[in-house]
């Protein structure tokens, strides 16, 4: 099963946190779901395929989760945080491992601009390890800035950045950035 890392949600904060979907195994709707968080929709048609995937299809417990958080990535971008927040927290209780669905669950949080709670659950993504870190620092380096800790926000996007060279979002946010040495 795969989270979707690529949608970059265009919440009310500056550049917005990055989202991530999960791949399920086999086709049919839950598949689609998948498709259409990873290439970043949210239309009508995108959240009815996650619906009739979780209303009619056998899934197992991990593809199932895989789904649930896929429809809070798609709800994330509707800012929709509390249905968001639903879906995340369904599909993390099925799949607790799985770092993506905390990451998820930060950029809800970021939405809201609930910090602490994004910070604590970026926190855990990076523990339990997800595929892209790169968006996991950028979400952690918004909650810092949030706690108005600006060296571990600017450690952070740097961070992002070595991790994924050229990504214009963290080279953005630290062009605003003055270092000077004591």
């Amino acid at each position: 099963m795969k989270f979707f890392w690529g949608l970059m949600a265009v919440l009310a904060l500056a550049a917005g946190p990055a989202s991530a979907a999960i791949s399920v195994l086999g086709g049919g709707e839950a598949q689609d779901c998948y498709l259409a968080a990873k290439a970043g929709r949210s239309d009508n048609a995108s959240l009815a395929a996650c619906n009739f995937a979780l209303d009619t299809e056998m899934l197992e417990p991990r593809d199932r989760g895989g789904t649930l958080i896929n429809r809070g990535v798609m709800k994330l971008l509707r800012s929709e945080y509390d249905a968001a927040r639903a879906d995340l927290d369904a599909g993390i209780a099925l799949i607790p491992e799985v770092g993506e669905g905390w990451v998820n669950r930060g950029a809800m949080y970021l939405g809201k601009r609930r910090y602490r709670e994004a910070l604590s659950d970026i926190d855990k993504a990076l523990t339990l390890g997800v595929k892209e870190p790169a968006k996991a620092y950028y979400n952690r380096a918004i909650a810092y800035e949030g706690l108005d800790d600006e060296t571990s926000a600017y450690l952070d996007y740097q961070q992002a950045l070595v991790l994924q060279p050229g990504w214009e979002l963290p080279q953005h946010e630290l062009l605003r950035f003055s270092v000077t040495r004591r």
